[in-house]
């Protein structure tokens, strides 16, 4: 039996080697074909930050693959691993590395070059005070009461400065945007200009002539740190208060099943806009479920399956040479003499799941109402019990998971949701309802109707990269009529924009008394 069974899992192995290497060159040159044709597109790649799982990545699908039977049962399963490497899953992963790689290295060098700008910024004033005192102390003037509270007025600028720096530009990273924003690049420039004139003009006319008057050095100190103050004005409006009114109204619509939402942005380049409807993407659109899609490709693959086409003239004859076009020919015909009957067919099919999901709710909706009217009977009976003996949330949820787990899980499944919801997290909800005593109705919300694709866990929605691909460039403002794309693994969002319509009103004054009115009543009326 040993000898057996090791020959036969070489001969497998050997052979699903052979087909692996097979349908690497076969992919290889899909590969190559591909992007010969995408060579005109214009892409650049939105990163969101540090190192998560990528959606729909097969390794990682690989290892958060759960089992659907968890409400019956859980398995393990050992053995030796049969997944293969071809050249181009070593060239994407290599690829992906790089790209992670250079961000990582973009990013730092940005956060860089803002530390050692800011550095220079707040030192300035400073070494402007200082100097003369380590340069020629004995030709200084006395700095008198006007002098001295130049100081404290220096001083508490600096303070407001610095806060207002912190909170406007050392904040978290929410991504890494292809291009750099431009308007925060002129203001990086304006202020290093800014503050090289100053010292231009301090070494030549205190410097080198040693001014003596000591109270003007102060003020020209003064002046730098109300520059200054004003340029963060600047940043503010530019940053923050430009894009706050509604100037576009941008329709996001999902590439697979047509789920469209509608925002209202302001004033912003197309990777910032890209930016701000990813963010609302994630808290806005139901979890991209690609398990609801497989229905109407089985159906149509169900129809096609029972047509057979025969080549009658025999495969030496020249019509051979057209047989694949004769083929399709003789689908479509045969397609379209059965559309006059599929349409009942899609009818009772979806009459059918729609009776089996009622089906499947209502005995969920029992068995999660009888698992938490058993919760209250332990709780009543715990208050009785010392308080050592008093079971935790987490174990009630776990004592009772199984009265209610089978009819989940069938519920899940019916309405291919069983990928979404591991056994784990289902454990954490009920334990967190049982903690803040929440009602049946309440823990079952979140199965019951799809949520919002935050609501997930992380693995199920949280892609590392969305590729922009824009025509126009991405640090050009959004006009009327722009179009994008968001492009992530298995799916893609298509952005177009209308320009929100200058509003005309007008004022039509009504006179008070035109609404009064004489009610007359006939004397001889009917009762």
């Amino acid at each position: 039996m040993d000898t057996e069974s090791t020959y036969s899992g070489y001969s497998y192995y050997s052979g699903r080697s052979r087909g692996s290497h097979r349908h690497g060159e076969r992919s290889r040159d899909r590969h190559k074909s591909r992007s010969k044709d995408s060579r005109s597109e214009k892409s650049v790649t939105i990163n969101t930050p540090p190192a998560e799982p990528l959606l729909g990545d097969s390794a990682v699908r690989g290892e958060q693959v759960q089992d659907d039977n968890w409400g019956e049962t859980t398995t393990a399963v050992t053995g030796t691993s049969e997944h293969s490497l071809s050249q181009e899953d070593i060239v994407r992963i290599t690829k992906d590395l790089e790209d992670s790689v250079g961000l990582d290295c973009r990013r730092y060098f940005t956060r860089t070059l803002a530390v050692i700008l800011g550095l220079l910024v707040f030192l300035t004033p400073l070494a402007f005070l200082v100097l003369p005192h380590l340069l020629w102390p004995e030709k200084l003037q006395s700095c008198g009461t006007a002098c001295e509270g130049l100081f404290i007025s220096v001083a508490f600028k600096l303070l407001i400065l610095l806060l207002a720096v912190w909170a406007l530009f050392f904040r978290p990273a929410r991504a890494g945007l292809p291009r750099v924003f431009v308007f925060r690049a002129l203001l990086a420039v304006l202020v290093l200009l800014f503050v090289v004139s100053y010292w231009l003009f301090y070494g030549v006319r205190i410097l080198d002539s040693q001014d003596e008057n000591y109270q003007g050095i102060v003020q020209y100190a003064v002046s730098l740190v109300d520059a200054l103050l004003f340029i963060h004005y600047l940043a503010i409006v530019l940053l923050e208060l430009r894009q706050l009114q509604p100037c576009f109204s941008v329709c996001v619509t999902r590439s697979t099943d047509g789920e469209t939402r509608h925002y209202n942005l302001g004033q912003l380049s197309i990777q910032r806009a890209a930016l701000a409807i990813i963010e609302h993407y994630y808290c806005d659109f139901p979890v991209h479920n690609p398990a609801l899609l497989s229905a109407s490709k089985s159906r149509a693959a169900k129809h096609l399956a029972g047509l057979k086409v025969y080549n009658v003239d025999g495969p030496g004859n020249n019509a051979a040479a057209g047989l694949a076009h004769s083929q399709s020919r003789a689908m479509i015909a045969a397609a379209a003499r059965r559309r006059d009957t599929s349409h009942n067919e899609l009818y009772y099919e979806e009459a059918e799941h729609e009776r089996r999901v009622r089906k499947r709710k209502a005995r969920l909706v029992v068995a999660v109402e009888e698992a938490f009217t058993h919760i209250k009977r332990m709780q009543e009976e715990e208050q009785k019990k010392a308080p050592g003996d008093v079971m935790d949330p987490r174990e009630a949820a776990q004592a009772i998971f199984p009265s209610m787990a089978r009819a989940l899980q069938k519920y899940l499944r019916t309405t291919k949701q069983q990928h979404c919801h591991s056994m784990e997290s289902i454990q954490q909800h009920l334990a967190f309802c049982i903690t803040n005593n929440m009602t049946p109705k309440a823990f079952l919300e979140s199965y019951l109707t799809p949520g919002p694709t935050l609501q997930y866990s992380r693995d199920h929605w949280l892609a590392r990269q969305w590729t922009l691909i824009s025509e126009a460039s991405v640090t050009s403002g959004l006009k009327d009529g722009s179009i994008f794309l968001l492009k992530c693994v298995d799916f893609s969002l298509v952005v177009t924009s209308k320009k929100i319509p200058y509003i005309q009103m007008s004022e039509e004054y009504i006179d008070p008394k035109s609404h009064k009115f004489v009610l007359r009543l006939q004397s001889e009326t009917s009762v």
